[in-house]
């Protein structure tokens, strides 16, 4: 696995030691370079096989999740160059000979975004054999949207012995779909589909996240149709050979929540470039609301704590524009220390408060009821040894642990290294008090 991964990303070194250090109750203060985004860069990657030309990506984020996908590319016939240009990591990806079958199961089984290998191999090759993709132990998180989608625009699609098996004797074709949620997979997905079958699709209910813009973006730039960003409907003119493309990844909206949540908690301040409240949607709202300072400037985003402190909130997760369940874990550790209660209510998947047990262990007054938690704030964290359960967990107990007094002990570091880019360091650059050791 390593040698697989160090082949395909060379820049793919795993930090040293498997226990993350952190010394709680420094303000974070500096600048936070913020990432090119992890769920907009793992589409991006796919879409080079839509085309024999070549694809550039610039500000990809250096995570595992990329070197992943980099490996189960490569595997698929996928040349790749790797470049840094003043801290900027750069991607060129070659599909000029692609094959569309052989992918590994065990690379599949460590990230969900491989399922939307299986809409670019059809479009661009016919057939698909996919092991059934992995991801966070966060939900069910059903393909059953991908398929049906597929499945109208021509698809033949087999479930059998955990294999995903689509072919398109006769090439894929245009349809009208309705998708039962605005699920942002699913619409990658039949977006990626879409632009080469014949005909025009129409996705309708349509997910809005800044990511599906993002990937449209660049699918227009290499020659695609495509009508109706930032909507519930999308359009698109399929059947038109693609052309390469540059195109830069936007920025994490995610990891640029999780670092005006820490500023807040730490009470420090943090410059958070390239960082836009649109990106935020009504999770910027939320945020004012709950004491969170955020201030636009010529070059991204100022947060810290406001002057009248943490404010408990009531928030529930929604698509986008709504508040994104991904900075729920995250928003959970900073209302931790907020004065009075909140409610978070979880909408998009069942089995998201997984970290609601480590941050008991650190002092944290939370109570669940289903797919609801109440949130009562406390004077302090305390330092304890908690585990990472998933991606955005694991952000939330380092928010935790910073904000804490004594030593916290972070174990699951992996989940970590999926989804941030540096992140160590780049706390450590902040002032924290933060080191990976062995355990």
């Amino acid at each position: 696995m390593k040698f697989r991964l160090a082949t395909a990303a060379p820049w793919w070194r795993p930090a040293n030691g498997n226990l993350l250090r952190i010394q709680g109750g420094r303000p974070l203060v500096g600048t936070y370079p913020i990432s090119g985004a992890k769920n907009a860069v793992l589409p991006l990657m796919v879409s080079a096989l839509l085309t024999p030309h070549l694809v550039t990506l610039r500000n990809v984020p250096a995570n595992l999740d990329v070197a992943v996908l980099a490996a189960l590319l490569q595997r698929l016939g996928c040349e790749m160059h790797w470049s840094t240009r003043a801290g900027d990591l750069a991607l060129t990806l070659s599909a000029d000979r692609i094959r569309p079958t052989g992918i590994d199961a065990d690379l599949v089984a460590r990230m969900r975004a491989s399922v939307l290998l299986l809409g670019a191999l059809l479009a661009r090759c016919g057939e698909a054999r996919l092991p059934m993709p992995g991801g966070d132990a966060i939900g069910l998180r059903a393909i059953d949207f991908h398929i049906a989608g597929l499945r109208a625009m021509g698809a033949v699609v087999a479930l059998e012995g955990g294999l995903i098996h689509a072919k398109a004797p006769a090439g894929l074709h245009g349809a009208d779909i309705l998708l039962p949620q605005p699920s942002v997979g699913a619409t990658e997905n039949l977006l990626l589909a879409a632009v080469l079958a014949d005909g025009t699709t129409t996705i309708r209910n349509a997910a809005r996240e800044p990511e599906i813009t993002d990937l449209a973006a660049c699918l227009i730039t290499m020659g695609a149709g495509i009508t109706g960003l930032g909507s519930h409907v999308l359009t698109v003119t399929g059947g038109r050979a693609l052309a390469g493309a540059v195109h830069g990844v936007m920025p994490d909206r995610i990891e640029l929540g999780t670092l005006a949540c820490a500023a807040a908690m730490t009470d420090g301040e943090l410059m958070l470039p390239h960082g836009r409240l649109d990106l935020l949607g009504t999770a910027a709202e939320s945020f004012a609301a709950a004491g969170v300072d955020l201030r636009e400037t010529e070059g991204g985003l100022i947060a810290r704590r406001a002057n009248a402190g943490l404010c408990g909130i009531d928030i529930t997760t929604q698509p986008f524009p709504g508040f994104a369940t991904d900075l729920q874990a995250p928003t959970m550790a900073l209302l931790t220390l907020a004065a009075g209660a909140s409610t978070i209510s979880e909408t998009i998947f069942e089995q998201r408060f997984r970290h609601v047990d480590e941050l008991r262990k650190m002092g944290a007054d939370i109570a669940v009821h289903g797919r609801t938690a109440r949130v009562r704030g406390v004077d302090r964290l305390r330092g304890a040894a908690v585990t990472c359960t998933d991606v955005r967990a694991a952000a939330a107990l380092v928010l935790g642990a910073l904000a804490a007094s004594g030593e916290t002990v972070l174990d699951g570091l992996d989940h970590l290294d999926r989804g941030y880019d540096r992140m160590t360091g780049k706390l450590a650059a902040c002032g924290a008090a933060i080191v990976r050791t062995d355990g």
